[in-house]
């Protein structure tokens, strides 16, 4: 029992420090791709976390499915990121606006 919640504290650290890369680096696209992957697994473990404490399978079905939704949105994001990265030889966030329209 001890177990879960030592994860759950885990988690609550994993998602702290996902929102912190989100607000506080704003330069680099990978770092910010990154900490929006570090977020939703952080959901993800806490998601299986609560469903073992409830002795229930649902929340680790929908953590299955909220993996694949994050391993889609990083392989979509990584491209578009390879794409710039050759169009302008940077990631810095300031010269993003290129790709808006």
């Amino acid at each position: 029992m001890l177990f879960f919640y030592y994860l759950n504290n885990v988690s609550l650290l994993l998602t702290i420090i996902g929102f912190w890369g989100l607000i506080v680096v704003k330069g680099n696209l990978l770092l910010i791709l990154m900490s929006v992957e570090m977020v939703i697994f952080a959901l993800s473990v806490r998601l299986m976390v609560i469903s073992g404490l409830l002795d229930d399978l649902i929340g680790q079905i929908f953590s299955l499915f909220l993996f694949t939704v994050a391993a889609a949105e990083s392989a979509i994001g990584l491209a578009i990121l390879v794409v710039y990265y050759k169009l302008r030889g940077t990631l810095h966030n300031l010269y993003f606006t290129i790709l808006k329209g």
